[in-house]
């Protein structure tokens, strides 16, 4: 019985070497232990991509109480404010160039002065002209409500009309709001100055009636304008 549990011991642990010396002549060894090495672990595994979370903006129509919209169309003026003093340089305008507070204010309220007898139904915008309306650059900006409810949508020409019935082509900045170039002309045509209250009023999709009140107008220029 030990001599035959020992022959089968001994061709076991034989056999196992052969097999050991098979594998390691295949290098299976290494080759497992490469695949271990390999093998990504559960700590290192990618994280899902989540996707980024899209929010929509819809326009939607505003409704209007009935009341409103019978009101007269609304007139969009500036509201003047105590202007800060700044020392003038050498270089600058001369004084008579500058109108003073009261002065522009005058002009201002005989232009509101004038909405009263227009038409209601055409929009009108008043604007104070300051150096850089009238001098410089010559660039005229109006209200951005004014503008985005009653002018072009796209940059064009549109079409300023004075009181003699005389028109003027003026290149319209719907995205800067304001008119560009052609009002320089119109400017000096007019004799424009600081102070001076300018009134349009918007007859036609791309055409103002203009108004212009004078900061160092009289009462007899008031009178003449508004009739």
């Amino acid at each position: 019985m030990g001599i035959s549990n020992l022959s089968y011991e001994e061709c076991r642990r034989k056999r196992v070497e052969e097999n050991k010396k098979r594998m390691e002549a295949l290098n299976l060894p290494l080759l497992s232990q490469a695949l271990l090495d390999s093998s990504p672990s559960k700590s290192s595994s990618p994280s899902k991509l989540t996707k980024p979370r899209v929010t929509q903006k819809q326009l939607v129509v505003v409704r209007r109480s009935s009341r409103v919209a019978k009101q007269p169309t609304p007139v969009y003026a500036e509201v003047l404010v105590d202007r800060v003093v700044i020392p003038r340089r050498a270089r600058d305008f001369p004084e008579q160039f500058y109108a003073s507070d009261e002065a522009r204010k005058n002009a201002f309220e005989r232009a509101l002065e004038l909405h009263s007898g227009l038409e209601p139904n055409y929009p009108i915008c008043i604007k104070s002209m300051v150096r850089s309306h009238v001098s410089g650059c010559f660039w005229l900006g109006l209200p951005a409500h004014f503008c985005k409810t009653h002018l072009p949508k796209n940059d064009g020409v549109m079409t300023l009309i004075d009181e003699d019935g005389d028109e003027y082509p003026i290149i319209y900045l719907a995205r800067k709001t304001g008119f560009s170039g052609g009002w320089k002309g119109f400017s000096i045509a007019h004799k424009l100055s600081d102070g001076d209250a300018v009134v349009f009023q918007r007859i036609k999709p791309t055409a103002c009636k203009v108004y212009i009140f004078r900061a160092n107008g009289s009462k007899e220029d008031s009178d003449s304008n508004s009739s």
